[in-house]
C-alpha cells in the first residue's frame, strides 16, 4: 500500500507532532512502507524523514527539475533536507516544467494522488492560497475516491 501526502509548507509544533504520533501508530514499518511525497518543506520533509527512519522507500514527484525546485524551499535546511531526501528516493519523477509555477505544483499533487492509496494532508481545511495548493489537492484526491486523512487539531492556526 502506498501513502501519500500533502500539507501546508509551514506547520505548527502541534500539526508535526501530531502527524509524527499518528503515522507512528497507523503505517507499517520497514518494507511495508512506501511514502509519495513532493518533498517541500513542512508536511511533505516531514512526512519523508518519517518514512526514511522507519525503513520504508520514498518516492519523490517534483513540480520541476530538482536545482529550479530546491531554491523555493528554505534556506535555513528545507533545501538542505530536500537534497538529502531526493538522494534517498527509490524513484524521482518529474514534472514537464522547467521552473517552479502553480500548473507545476497542481501537476505533483495530483500525481501524488494518483500514485498513492491513502492520502495524508496535513491541512487546517481552509482554501488554497494558490493553484496547486493543498485544498486543491484534497479536493483532487476526494473526487477520486482516493482515502484521505487530515490530520489538523480545531483552533490551530498556521502562519
Amino acid at each position: 500500500m502506498r501513502f501519500g501526502i500533502t500539507g501546508h509548507r509551514t506547520l505548527p509544533p502541534r500539526i508535526a507532532d501530531r502527524a509524527r504520533e499518528h503515522w507512528r501508530r497507523v503505517l507499517p514499518e520497514g518494507a511495508g512502507l512506501l511514502g509519495v511525497s513532493c518533498l517541500a518543506d513542512g508536511a511533505d520533509q516531514l512526512f519523508a524523514a518519517h518514512v526514511l527512519a522507519t525503513g520504508g522507500t520514498l518516492e519523490a514527484v517534483l513540480p520541476a527539475p530538482c536545482g529550479p525546485y530546491a531554491g523555493t524551499l528554505s534556506a535555513d535546511g528545507g533545501q538542505a533536507r530536500f537534497e538529502t531526501y531526493v538522494r534517498a528516493a527509490a524513484t524521482v519523477l518529474t514534472m514537464p516544467f522547467p521552473q517552479p509555477c502553480d500548473q507545476g505544483y497542481l501537476a505533483a499533487g495530483q500525481a501524488v494522488v494518483d500514485r498513492c492509496d491513502h492520502l495524508f494532508a496535513l491541512w487546517d481545511g481552509l482554501p488554497a492560497r494558490g493553484l496547486g495548493g493543498t485544498a486543491d489537492i484534497v479536493a483532487y484526491a476526494r473526487s477520486r475516491d482516493r482515502p484521505v486523512t487530515v490530520l489538523w487539531i480545531d483552533g490551530v492556526r498556521r502562519a
